[in-house]
């Protein structure tokens, strides 16, 4: 293996040290209805996640909070030296993917001796957690601010010219 090329996966497995995430594999509802739940927590600090998990009404949300505490988990065993950056909230949900997995097919009787088939669904989900990424929204919010910045400079100036005019 070249220099390079171990350098490089040194730095990989350097930054999968500090993400942690778990999977869900062929869990059975459909994965349309899994992404519904998925979108609610996508980005949410971790604690403030599973309150909402908690008081979803959704059948999918049963499965998604026992995903995320096991992500915690995970994220808790990777991470020991830091615990208290989760109580303080600054380990979020970086990415949260919903998949579909294998399908029953299975064939239903219709009328004048038809069959129709029913796909029973299944899905994977992926969730990974992070600390970092309260860094990347303050970056995100700065930018946010100048491009408002901009813009409202721009008008500023619109208005100037009209009033000259």
């Amino acid at each position: 293996m070249g220099a390079r090329k171990r350098l490089r996966a040194e730095e990989l497995k350097a930054e999968k040290k500090l993400v942690a995430g778990a999977i869900l594999r062929n869990c059975p509802s459909s994965p349309r209805k899994m992404r519904l739940v998925a979108d609610l927590i996508r980005g949410v600090e971790v604690n403030k996640a599973l309150g909402v998990l908690k008081y979803t009404k959704k059948h999918a949300s049963r499965d998604l909070e026992k995903l995320l505490k096991s992500a915690i988990a995970n994220w808790e065993a990777k991470n020991q030296d830091s615990k208290r950056s989760l109580e303080e909230g600054n380990v979020f949900v970086k990415e949260i993917f919903v998949d579909g997995g294998p399908m029953l097919k299975r064939i239903s009787p219709a009328p004048q001796g038809r069959a129709y088939r029913i796909r029973k669904r299944s899905n994977h989900v992926h969730i990974v957690l992070d600390n970092n990424l309260v860094e990347v929204v303050e970056k995100e919010e700065k930018e946010d601010a100048t491009t408002a910045a901009l813009v409202v400079g721009a008008s500023n100036e619109e208005t100037v010219t009209e009033q000259v005019s």
